[in-house]
Order: C-alpha cells, then structure tokens, then sequence
C-alpha cells in the first residue's frame, strides 16, 4: 500500500506540474498582452473565467471526444487542469502590471526606457508577488481538480479515491486524499512563504 500511494503521489506530482507549467506558459505572456488592450482584456478574462465555471467533471468529459486534445488518458486530463490554471495567473497579471503606480511608469519613460525595458525592469519586478499570488492559487486548485483526472484514467492520487468509493472503502479515500492535502498544504505554504520574502520590506 504505502509503495502504491508513493508511486501515485509521484504521479499525482508529474501530472500537476506538466499542467501549472504549460499554464503559466500561456498565462503569462497571455496577461501581458491583454494589459495593452482593454478590449481583448474583458474576453480574455471573461473566457478565462467561464472555463473556471464548467464542473470540472463535466469539462474531462467534454473534452474526451474532441480530436488532438481528446480520448482516454493523461493528455486530456493535463489539458483540462491547463483550462482550471489559467484564469487566477491572468487574472493576477493584469491586476499586478495594472496596478503598478502610474508616477513609476513615468519616471521609467523619463530615463528613456523602452516598452520592453520597462515591463522587465518595473512592471514584472513589482507586479511579481501578485502573479506569485495567481500561481499559488492555480496551484492549489489544480492540486485538488487533478484527483479527478483518475475517472478517465489520467493516473495520480484519485486512483484511490474513485476505488475506495467504487468498494464503499474509507481507507482506500483517505490514501488519496489525504496525500492529496498534503501535497496543497506544502505547496501553499512554500510559494506562500515565497510570496512573502516578495513583499516590500
């Protein structure tokens, strides 16, 4: 049992940093851009948040007949925690490039910097521990989505848990789900503890 539970905690792991890293991938660039562009900004932010509403049961199971992305297996459910991810790491992009102080931005443009020089040098480095925030979110939650990934066989901790409610047995649950909370206590507690070494002395 406890060889099972490491080799699918492991798994569990694998499948939820394959998903934060490909979200933060797009997430980013993706926040950047729309803080250009107040009009794309409401449909980014209104589809990022639309995907955040489908059950997330419901979205494995929409996505299985779809070509490429679709089927049985890990792909689809990596794809589906991608679509959970994104919405707090945009969100908390745009929050924290917009919310930087408009009197900074002007004093960077009076010491010559580009568009390109001023979001490395002053919007990302200020913004920082506002995306951290999105990340720290988006990771939590996929940690927790990611059990679900066993009904269409992605792998990971739900293994046990859909079997122990398949048997009606309660140690079988807790094997994965106690794991499960152990591993979003640890990760919410290290970027926690990242985001506040982040914070303004």
């Amino acid at each position: 049992m406890m060889r099972e539970i490491l080799d699918l905690s492991l798994e569990h792991l694998g499948l939820v940093g394959m998903s934060l890293a490909i979200a933060i991938a797009i997430a980013l660039p993706a926040g950047i851009a729309v803080t250009r562009r107040p009009g794309p900004r409401r449909w980014a932010l209104g589809l990022a948040g639309v995907m955040q509403t489908v059950p997330s049961l419901a979205l494995f199971g929409f996505l299985i007949p779809l070509p490429l992305v679709g089927g049985i297996g890990k792909q689809t459910a990596v794809v589906a925690l991608v679509l959970y991810a994104l919405l707090p790491i945009v969100r908390n992009t745009v929050t924290g490039i917009l919310g930087v102080d408009p009197a900074v931005r002007e004093s960077a443009i009076a010491m010559g910097m580009t568009p390109r020089q001023m979001l490395r040098q002053v919007e990302l480095p200020l913004a920082a521990r506002t995306i951290l925030a999105g990340v720290r979110i988006a990771t939590v939650t996929t940690i927790g989505t990611a059990t679900i990934a066993a009904a269409i066989g992605g792998g990971g901790l739900g293994v046990f848990i859909f079997r122990g409610v398949a048997s009606v047995d309660t140690t079988q649950i807790l094997a994965g789900a106690v794991p499960a909370a152990a591993i979003a206590l640890l990760a919410d507690g290290g970027l926690g503890w990242i985001e506040r070494r982040l914070s303004p002395a």
